[in-house]
């Protein structure tokens, strides 16, 4: 009977016409297309600001919808010029090492990690135990950056919490001011962010692994499984999914080093490894007034990102099945 009743109305739909349809679904129909609109206003339309990094010199007092921006001069070689002075750029290779080098090590530090702490979470039997641990590591991940360089500032200074304990320990004859050191901000920046965001960035772990079927565990302790074998076994191939998505989007922000996190950490002392894209186009345009030349820089960024977004995409594809898109 159920069967037939919803035969009835797939024939139903089909036999209406697209008005018909829209007209059925209007109230749904309005959801889907203020979000629509949503997404031109604030995600498509801005793409029109692209235009300055083509331009020779644009003025911050040029309104962008005007005819004086679009009559104004193009930069030379066929306006890419100001990618070229930008691949030309004495500091290129050095913002590409700090870039690459800091995104890279958060992605084989920051990204596992958290996975790990979801299932050693999850392996908590203790309910309020587990509760507990899991509001202390979500804290850090609601005090923005500037709280948190404050408090790593004054920890790292000379006089600070973690020169008292190295030195009270024996690990440190004197106590060094850390962030006027360049070999030392790197790992700063990964054990920060891992600090902040690991409990947060956990949250997707945990909820992928709450769907998993309990009657599998229950199958593998009858067949002798210990929880090691289980997490490997049942734990691990069920979210694989979710985790290659996560990868996925962290491979594409890979030239993303969090410019909130870096700012409040650099100074011209360890500006030699903390001198990221992000730090130079806000340097370069909000000191040199090169809007242009930064937009360029924003432009190039974004445009890498997107190529390693479609090559991991693509990669996961063909080795797992899964993919973005």
């Amino acid at each position: 009977m159920e069967k037939e009743k919803v035969q009835i109305q797939t024939a139903s739909l089909k036999n209406k016409t697209t008005w018909q349809r829209l007209k059925d679904e209007k109230w749904l129909q309005l959801m889907a297309w203020l979000g629509l609109a949503w997404m031109l206003v604030f995600n498509y339309a801005p793409m029109y600001g692209l235009l300055i990094a083509f331009k020779k010199n644009y003025k911050i007092t040029t309104p962008l919808f005007s005819w004086e921006f679009l009559k104004s001069a193009w930069a030379d070689n066929f306006g890419l010029q100001h990618f070229i002075n930008f691949f030309k750029d004495a500091e290129f290779a050095n913002i590409m090492i700090n870039t690459l080098g800091i995104s890279l090590l958060k992605l084989l530090i920051c990204f596992p990690l958290p996975i790990v702490f979801a299932i050693l979470l999850n392996e908590v039997k203790n309910d309020r135990f587990k509760k507990n641990i899991q509001t202390i590591s979500y804290l850090p991940h609601f005090l923005s950056w500037v709280v948190l360089g404050g408090i790593l500032t004054s920890w790292l200074d000379e006089n600070g919490l973690v020169n008292q304990v190295f030195v009270k320990i024996g690990l440190m004859q004197k106590p060094l001011s850390y962030l006027a050191y360049p070999r030392f901000f790197w790992f700063i920046v990964v054990f920060s962010d891992l600090w902040k965001e690991l409990g947060w960035s956990a949250i997707i772990y945990l909820a992928a692994i709450s769907g998993i079927d309990q009657q599998m565990y229950e199958a593998a302790e009858i067949d002798g499984a210990s929880r090691l074998r289980q997490i490997f076994s049942i734990t691990l191939p069920s979210i694989k999914g979710t985790i290659i998505i996560m990868f996925i989007l962290a491979v594409g922000g890979l030239l993303n080093s969090n410019f909130d996190q870096i700012f409040v950490l650099w100074n011209p002392l360890n500006s030699e490894r903390s001198n990221v894209i992000d730090i130079y186009t806000y340097t370069t345009a909000m000191r040199s007034m090169r809007y242009s030349y930064a937009s360029a820089i924003g432009l190039f960024k974004s445009v890498v990102a997107f190529i390693l977004l479609f090559i991991a995409n693509q990669f996961t594809k063909k080795v797992n099945k899964t993919s973005l898109f």
